[in-house]
């Protein structure tokens, strides 16, 4: 296989992109989402080109994320890297949203962050029993970015709060539950499907659903009634407070959960959620997510996070704010302040 990070090539009328950093998870880099853009747009007026696949190597997950130390030491300076890589991701989380051929992700293994964002937008997203879908971003001092503001407000009642604020990982049976993914397939079905996509050359959809299966019952669907009762709020103090007043066992859970999170994350999270569910496009809440991202890179928290899950490894961030109350409504709103006019997020023409 080539030493490139990304393998492109048409495979019998099947434009193919291969994610080939293993060792990294796939976690995805400028030049990655570069190359990636660059083969969706020669094959968007390609008539040669009836679909696209998107898929990876190696077993250990599809795509583990972002470049997040090199956006952790952008944001320490003048976040200039950090936003370089962010308006070619989020260009290319666009492109594919609006992508007028099908677009077929396998979504094998690790899912998280970026690796969401380059799959939610396929019109078909095939998970295995190996997938472990999450947007974990509390937890480092961020908040669900490559479109989380517009997906997850869209998935069946509050489970995408639930999902940004808790960070919670959910394997296939959830995920297709949810609509998160819409095909389950195993792992040893994957390369007939791959055969018979190529073989077929048309529209994926019936070639998924003959070689798709039951991913079986849904754990989640045990708690889905606690989560819209109390994930419906509009502060994470209320929040806070409803699961502290259920008092069982899972909500308290959920409780020692998010007091672990960065306080100002969640409440950046929970602003991007209610706020992405107003709006109209795509483009709209990309636009939202990039003049945020490029603030929240260089605050405290954001820092003190990857400082402690990605570079010591501690596991000990220590938040600043430390609570909620220390995170005011005029911090959110100097963070969700729309960027200047000649610094504005735009999508590929």
């Amino acid at each position: 296989m080539s030493d490139a990070e990304v393998i492109t090539r048409i495979e019998n009328g099947v434009g193919r992109i291969t994610l080939n950093r293993p060792k990294a998870i796939h976690a995805l880099n400028r030049p990655m989402c570069e190359a990636m853009t660059e083969a969706l747009l020669a094959w968007r007026g390609d008539a040669a080109v009836q679909s696209v696949l998107i898929d990876h190597a190696g077993e250990r997950g599809f795509c583990a994320g972002g470049d997040i130390r090199m956006i952790a030491e952008s944001g320490a300076g003048d976040a200039s890297e950090a936003k370089a890589f962010f308006l070619a991701e989020y260009r290319l989380n666009h492109l594919m949203f609006d992508y007028p051929k099908p677009i077929i992700a396998i979504v094998d293994g690790i899912v998280m962050g970026g690796g969401v964002g380059i799959s939610e937008p396929a019109t078909i997203r095939i998970a295995t029993e190996r997938t472990t879908y999450a947007m974990p971003e509390t937890g480092i001092g961020l908040f669900p970015d490559v479109g989380g503001g517009w997906f997850l407000p869209r998935l069946p009642g509050q489970t995408g709060v639930w999902l940004a604020l808790t960070g919670a990982r959910l394997k296939a049976a959830d995920t297709v539950a949810l609509g998160i993914h819409t095909h389950f397939m195993s792992i040893e079905g994957l390369e007939d499907f791959k055969d018979d996509l190529f073989y077929a050359s048309r529209d994926p959809k019936p070639v998924a659903d003959a070689n798709a299966s039951n991913a079986g019952p849904a754990p989640l669907d045990d708690y889905r009634e606690a989560i819209d009762r109390l994930f419906a709020f509009d502060t994470v103090e209320e929040i806070f407070a409803a699961l502290e007043a259920d008092g069982s066992v899972w909500a308290l859970a959920q409780l020692a959960i998010l007091k672990t999170k960065s306080p100002q994350s969640l409440k950046v999270s929970l602003r991007q959620i209610r706020t992405g569910a107003t709006l109209n496009s795509f483009a709209e809440n990309m636009a939202m997510e990039y003049a945020l991202g490029g603030r929240v890179v260089r605050t405290h928290d954001f820092q003190e996070g990857v400082r402690a899950v990605i570079v010591d490894k501690d596991n000990a961030p220590k938040w600043s704010p430390a609570d909620l109350s220390g995170v005011t409504d005029e911090t959110l709103d100097a963070l969700f302040a729309p960027s200047p006019d000649n610094e504005k997020w735009t999508p590929l023409a």
